[in-house]
């Protein structure tokens, strides 16, 4: 059975504990991989390595740091297909919505390229009396990210590339569900021109992230995952004196407004609600009709078209969505459909015993839609990460303003209306950190940030765009005076510059 272990000073080798997870094809339920988990000597290996190679690369210009990333874009636009059904083999999602979670990380490699332009500091000629001021961005050395299993190529690349392009040398702690394409990635970039120990790949599980939260000589930390495990990384990592940025649970509403395009609406919410199988950190979660006509309507609309859903193995090109990830996630999706039902949600699509021909051990679920949902109930309150939709049914805009804002997670959030004081007033009111203006999933393209509010974001500064560079640098300010507009004799009051 194939073995992955770990991608240490710029090649793939094995891994050395003795203990290993498995890799399931989620299709089918089998075990079609083995992958090594690190032992704290692994992990402290890769971070030597790191830290043997970052001087020389902080000290490559940024350009010709910027090379290697474009070269990167290349290989990976070379490999599109192959890495997207590897990516799909192991994950479950499909062909083409894997295509896509390679190209979401590849739009932000290409923004790394501009890493010249993004690096520039700041100047200020004659600031005083001959003295000019200056600031300069320098890497801050070794730097961790720990990435999640749904999107295993866009994530590490969110995480690696701004990192790497600021000067740092880079440890990844990739899912161990899904690991072969952060591997794959770790190759491509070598042979992009990357040098050896400036990428370096670790898989296992909290034996090694404990490992990368204590050592000393990593700098910053970036996690995308479950809100009790990003609290954890976070203040693990705060303190041991690191610069932590974690991304946590959510629960994602759109919110259907009276004058909304129903049939636009309910085409938004099969989308981002089933896509990926649920799978997905910005997949609408709850949808909010305002006033019992647009609600009825709404669900009378989505009922026909969940059960229509197509569901598939990964590779049907016309499947909607596959399987997920594991047997033990889709057992966890169900119990709170159980959970639901139990609550006195009325399940008016019920995809629990859904079984594809030929693929009875595969981890598939159809599509459940639940309505009469209120704020009370745990399926509201907890991230479910699955196929399952829930309508609240708000009486009036207030309300719907009101559900989202109030909830413990503030991730993203979308309204739908042909009223632009609607949104406008909904844009600036609402307290979650992306919103979608009739756009279910509003995603920031690579040159914005990226990051939710209150439960879902531990940290100050987010992911790509202009912040994921200054999570990877540090400002040094410089105050210069040459000889020449030196006064004679010691000054003991503080410089000013009257």
């Amino acid at each position: 059975m194939r073995e992955i272990g770990h991608f240490i000073g710029g090649k793939a080798i094995a891994g050395k504990s003795g203990r290993f997870g498995d890799v399931f094809d989620p299709n089918t339920g089998e075990v079609q991989a083995k992958v090594a988990f690190a032992s704290p000597a692994e992990v402290e290996a890769a971070i030597a390595s790191a830290a043997a190679a970052q001087p020389a690369w902080a000290a490559t210009n940024p350009q010709r740091r910027a090379r290697v990333m474009f070269k990167f874009l290349e290989l990976v636009q070379n490999e599109y297909d192959s890495l997207a059904k590897l990516l799909s083999s192991e994950h479950g999602k499909t062909v083409a919505d894997a295509r896509g979670d390679i190209q979401r990380g590849l739009e932000v490699v290409e923004f790394a390229c501009g890493i010249p332009h993004l690096l520039k500091g700041e100047f200020s000629d004659s600031a005083g009396p001959g003295i000019d001021l200056f600031s300069l961005r320098q890497p801050l050395g070794v730097v961790a990210g720990i990435t999640p299993f749904n999107f295993p190529a866009m994530i590490p690349m969110w995480k690696f590339a701004p990192a790497i392009a600021c000067g740092n040398a880079f440890i990844l702690k990739p899912s161990e569900r899904d690991p072969s394409v952060p591997m794959r990635l770790a190759e491509l970039l070598i042979a992009a021109g990357l040098p050896a120990g400036v990428l370096n790949v670790i898989n296992g599980d909290k034996e090694a992230v404990d490992t990368l939260l204590t050592a000393p000589t990593i700098q910053a930390i970036g996690f995308v995952g479950s809100s009790a495990i990003a609290e954890y990384i976070y203040a693990t990592g705060c303190a041991h004196g690191k610069r932590v940025q974690c991304f946590g649970g959510v629960k994602n509403h759109m919110i259907v407004m009276p004058d909304a395009d129903m049939d636009q609406a309910v085409d938004a919410l099969i989308g981002a609600g089933y896509g990926s199988a649920g799978e997905r950190c910005m997949a609408v979660s709850v949808a909010v009709p305002v006033g019992q006509k647009t609600a009825d309507i709404l669900v009378q609309k989505l009922i026909p078209r969940v059960e229509s859903l197509k569901i598939g193995p990964s590779s049907d090109p016309q499947a909607d969505y596959g399987p997920m990830v594991t047997r033990a996630h889709l057992d966890k999706v169900k119990s709170y459909v159980d959970l639901g039902v139990k609550e006195g949600a009325k399940l008016v699509v019920d995809g629990r015993n859904f079984k594809l021909q030929g693929y009875e051990n595969g981890n598939f679920m159809g599509g459940c839609l639940f309505d009469d949902v209120t704020p009370s109930m745990r399926i509201y309150k907890e991230e479910i990460f699955g196929p399952v939709l829930s309508v609240v049914r708000a009486k009036d805009y207030e309300e719907a303003v009101r559900l989202p804002s109030e909830h413990e997670y503030g991730n993203g959030v979308a309204i739908f209306t042909r009223d632009g004081d609607t949104a406008r007033d909904f844009t600036s009111r609402v307290n979650v950190g992306m919103v979608g203006v009739n756009f279910a999933i509003p995603v920031p393209l690579s040159y914005y940030t990226f990051g939710g509010w209150k439960r879902s974001g531990f940290g100050d500064l987010n992911q790509h765009g202009p912040d994921s560079i200054r999570f990877y640098t540090k400002t040094k300010t410089v105050t210069a005076r040459w000889p020449s507009g030196i006064k004679e004799g010691a000054e003991f009051v503080i410089p000013t510059m009257r």
